[in-house]
């Protein structure tokens, strides 16, 4: 560490643990919950490393967690932000293999909202020279994520349904599913999107906004016998989407983006039909996956960033220094990922 500056710059957390609301992943005023400051340059520990930020991304979890609605506890004057890539500058004890390397990562222990980020070794992945700056700070959450759950899919038929379809992450599970021979029906907000999904791997889009969403559905559910919904919104639209789905349909939620809270009304599906509500979180995926079988993924998703069959669509690059002014204004644009670099 004697080569590396003693403070470093970063967004950090203005409050602590948990708010107790759930107002979805939305922001008037980054300062509500953020400040740029001048904080200690971590140190890693024992099977940590210290990575010095190239990129990082913001996704719908950064945002429940800043204003304290994630699973996660805020520690005030700690630095925001999950996931980003960079290159190691510091290892601890036992982490000394991944010293010099360009990687991926989820943060732990420091967030990736500064200059230099510490976190577990077991939480990066080493990325190929042909990946970019801008892939590589979207790499885990996102990408890794549509392969599990989209594996998940795969087991239990060919067609499953995939609410927030635009997301960067309900891109990548059409692309996916199409390449994988499967029938993904995404569920949007506008109409006009259609065909840019159609064109991605979408079999059918359901605009959520008609009036006559749920009835389509269910026509289409009758045909397809979709068993698998991968929701982020997670609202009463959800629940009648999931009530309109064959025997042993589950409702995978793995978002919030609606503070609609729904209401079970067909209670005797979960015991006659024997459906099942669940979760997903990604971080419970990679400490409970055999190495074998994660490495197999992280290869699949390298390769496809690499050869141009997933890609970041960035809506915007915000430099460290001018994220909490620019923050909320830089996530209105629907069309991509906001990027952070130093």
């Amino acid at each position: 560490m004697t080569d590396l500056p003693q403070t470093m710059f970063a967004a950090i957390l203005k409050h602590n643990g948990y708010s107790g609301t759930a107002t979805g992943p939305a922001i008037e005023n980054a300062a509500d919950w953020l400040e740029g400051a001048e904080v200690p340059t971590p140190e890693p520990g024992p099977g940590q490393v210290l990575i010095r930020l190239r990129a990082a991304s913001v996704n719908p979890s950064d945002l429940h967690f800043i204003k304290g609605e994630y699973g996660q506890p805020r520690v005030k004057g700690s630095p925001a932000g999950f996931e980003g890539c960079g290159d190691v500058v510091a290892a601890g004890k036992g982490a000394e293999a991944l010293q010099g390397q360009r990687v991926a990562f989820v943060a732990a222990g420091s967030g990736a909202w500064a200059e230099y980020v510490v976190t577990q070794m077991q939480m990066c992945i080493p990325l190929r020279p042909d990946i970019s700056d801008d892939d590589g700070a979207a790499q885990i959450v996102n990408p890794m994520t549509a392969m599990a759950m989209v594996d998940m899919a795969k087991a239990d038929g060919d067609a499953f349904v995939v609410s927030a379809a635009t997301s960067q992450l309900g891109k990548l599970m059409c692309s996916l599913g199409r390449d994988l021979g499967l029938k993904p029906i995404a569920l949007v907000r506008r109409a006009e999107t259609t065909g840019m999904l159609k064109d991605l791997g979408a079999a059918e889009v359901l605009v959520t906004t008609d009036e006559d969403v749920v009835a389509k559905f269910a026509d289409l559910s009758a045909q397809l016998k979709p068993r698998v919904f991968l929701d982020a919104v997670t609202d009463q639209l959800s629940e009648q989407l999931f009530c309109a789905m064959p025997n042993r349909a589950r409702w995978i939620s793995y978002g919030k983006l609606s503070t609609e809270a729904p209401t079970l009304t067909q209670t005797g599906q979960l015991i006659f039909m024997s459906k099942r509500i669940e979760g997903f979180w990604l971080t419970n995926w990679m400490m409970s996956t055999p190495p074998a079988d994660q490495m197999r993924v992280v290869a699949e998703v390298q390769a496809r960033f690499a050869d141009g069959r997933w890609k970041t669509d960035v809506s915007e690059h915000l430099r460290l220094k001018n994220l909490v002014p620019n923050l909320a204004d830089a996530l209105k644009k629907s069309d991509g990922k906001v990027i952070i670099t130093p």
